[in-house]
């Protein structure tokens, strides 16, 4: 058979296909957001995908699918989860007459998040199974046993991975796709509509598969014990905790749960049986230890293994160790001995970014600044110093009108809420429309820079493409704003510093809701060589005002000034983009464009 090397987010991809998936849908999110990638590249004949405007409205595409009786998936990370909890939990009642799995990746360790969420509480509150794949070969493998489950038990499924999981590779076996025709719609009001009466019954049916799933596990091919000589102590473990127990120790007594929601009772028990002592290794959340107590079983687990961050072998090793269980010293990496100092590297806006330009004027009027998950979220970091709220997807706008109402007016032209383009598409419309309807005076800033950018370039609503590749409608964000009631609407290049500077100032002197869309595309978009510029050393008087900009391009590294002896500018022509931004605020002209190389 054939085998490849694949990332677990590109196994999942894969067993989607060998699944008989039809209809795929989902929101970018990392370290969720290659799983549609790899369908539109490898297997779009086969499923149809897309992304959704937000996560809400991807659960509720794939369970419109479902009820046509397609295989469907829909995937998100964790926090994208919570958008779609409110049709996840109806869903839950109303099954799944094609199969149906939500695929939510966690993040322990705050990657690329703003929280460690442990999903594994929203199988339990919303009374789905859930499964958890410990590698590459169980990503492929438990996507299909999902769907499969999904379609025997009526039921939707949370497959729920984790950043290691999803980005570690490993050798995958292929198999062929198995084709699972459509079943069609028909109506079925008792089913499809959950009002309250119908709602109480069909929760019934929920608790009985509850039930059903719980004693299924004892014989799930997801769980499974793995005997070892040592029976005095034994190991309860899911996810990518797995592997660092076979790690540590290889001829362990495990019980390895794939099917970890409903906890398999009769299994449990089984396993806590033969061993003289439980220890449940998981990250975050002690989910299972919880539930295994709550059975009257004694088990071990949090108070050897920290509550927050992301395992690695060292971690579980030192958590062993101190419960007396492992004795060997787990090698460390060996450290690098480095005779000078490495200077941190913090993340930054990448050179030539359109965002740099709002985030320079922004600081400039010293004004307050609500902001929004994006590449955008960067403007808080030295020296551009320029965002100070930070809280979810959509929140800018709602935390400036929130200012307002508990300060006064006099904050509301002081206070500037910035949002990106698919952002704002995502779920910023609804806050804007908030603040129009209730007499606000913010002002909102909306980054648009053509492309979900932060995950990797995924299209969105207001980029005229689709995942497919084909080419759609695209949002007019001026005539958007409009239809919501916005009076004062300006669009401008956030890289022209002059023209910037005015449009803000003049959104900040205008009374009600105004909204300033700035518009250029991502530096990593563009396509065409622009021309580099350069630092004249014998112009540049070393003020450092273009350090100021925030860009990795320039630096202190130039020749010193011959009166101050402090260091002039440079700007490296490899980082260099051509944009200009520096140029423009430079005080003294030192910066030019560079003269091209002759061939």
């Amino acid at each position: 058979m054939d085998k490849r090397i694949m990332s677990g987010n590109e196994a999942l991809a894969r067993g989607a296909f060998e699944g008989g998936v039809r209809v795929a849908s989902a929101y970018p999110g990392t370290p969720s957001t290659e799983i549609l990638e790899y369908i539109a590249e490898s297997y779009k004949s086969h499923i149809y995908c897309e992304w959704a405007p937000n996560e809400k409205v991807a659960a509720e595409v794939v369970s419109g699918s479902s009820m046509a009786g397609a295989r469907s998936i829909c995937a998100q990370k964790h926090v994208g989860l919570n958008v779609a909890a409110d049709p996840l939990f109806s869903i839950a009642y109303i099954g799944a007459k094609g199969s149906l799995v939500f695929i939510v990746a966690d993040d322990p360790g705050c990657h690329s998040s703003q929280n460690e969420q442990d999903c594994r509480h929203f199988g339990r509150a919303a009374k789905i199974p859930v499964i958890e794949p410990s590698d590459s070969q169980e990503c492929k493998d438990f996507m299909i046993e999902a769907l499969d489950l999904s379609e025997k038990l009526d039921t939707p499924v949370l497959l729920r991975t984790t950043t290691r999981v999803a980005h570690s590779t490993g050798i995958v076996t292929l198999g062929e796709r198995v084709e699972h025709p459509v079943k069609g719609y028909e109506r079925n009001i008792r089913r499809n509509v959950v009002i309250p009466a119908h709602a109480r019954l069909m929760h019934i049916e929920v608790e009985k598969r509850l039930k059903t799933l719980a004693e299924m596990g004892a014989t799930s091919p997801l769980n499974r014990i793995e005997e070892g000589p040592d029976k005095s102590v034994g190991f309860i473990t899911s996810g990518i905790s797995y592997q660092y127990i076979k790690e540590l120790l290889p001829n362990a007594c495990i019980l390895k749960l794939g099917l970890t929601w409903p906890l398999p009772e009769k299994l449990v028990r089984d396993f806590a049986a033969r061993v003289g002592r439980v220890i449940v290794v998981e990250e975050n959340e002690p989910f299972l230890e919880n539930e295994i107590k709550a059975l009257g079983i004694a088990c071990e687990g949090r108070k050897y293994f920290p509550a927050v961050n992301e395992f690695n072998a060292n971690i579980v090793a030192k958590g062993l160790k101190e419960a007396g269980v492992f004795k060997a010293d787990f090698p460390t990496p060996r450290a690098i001995s480095v005779k000078a100092k490495i200077p941190g590297r913090p993340p930054t806006l990448c050179p030539g970014c359109p965002h740099r330009g709002v985030f320079y004027t922004l600081r400039k009027l010293d004004v307050n600044v609500t902001g929004d998950i994006g590449c955008y979220t960067l403007g808080m970091m030295p020296p551009l110093s320029a965002l100070h709220t930070c809280q979810n997807m959509g929140a800018s706008i709602s935390h400036a009108y929130g200012l307002e109402k508990a300060v006064g007016p006099e904050i509301s032209k002081k206070t500037v809420a910035v949002i990106g383009d698919s952002t704002f598409l995502h779920s910023g419309i609804t806050g804007l429309m908030n603040a129009v309807y209730n007499k606000s005076n913010i002002t909102v800033m909306i980054l648009d820079n053509r492309i979900t950018a932060m995950t990797g370039h995924q299209q969105n609503p207001g980029t005229g493409h689709t995942l497919m590749g084909e080419t759609a409608t695209e949002v007019d964000l001026v005539a958007l704003c409009k239809s919501i009631g916005v009076q004062n609407i300006a669009t401008v290049d956030p890289l022209d510093a002059k023209a910037m500077l005015a449009a803000l100032q003049s959104a900040l002197a205008t009374e009600g809701v105004s909204v300033l869309i700035t518009k250029a595309p991502c530096a990593l978009i563009i396509r065409e060589k622009r021309d580099v510029y350069e630092v004249d050393p014998d112009v540049c008087v070393a003020c450092g005002t273009c350090l100021k900009v925030g860009c990795v391009a320039i630096s202190k590294t130039g020749e010193p000034h011959p009166k101050t002896r402090r260091l002039r500018s440079k700007i490296d022509p490899v980082l260099c983009v051509g944009c200009g931004f520096c140029a423009q605020v430079c005080p003294v002209s030192a910066i030019r464009k560079a003269p091209k190389e002759v061939k």
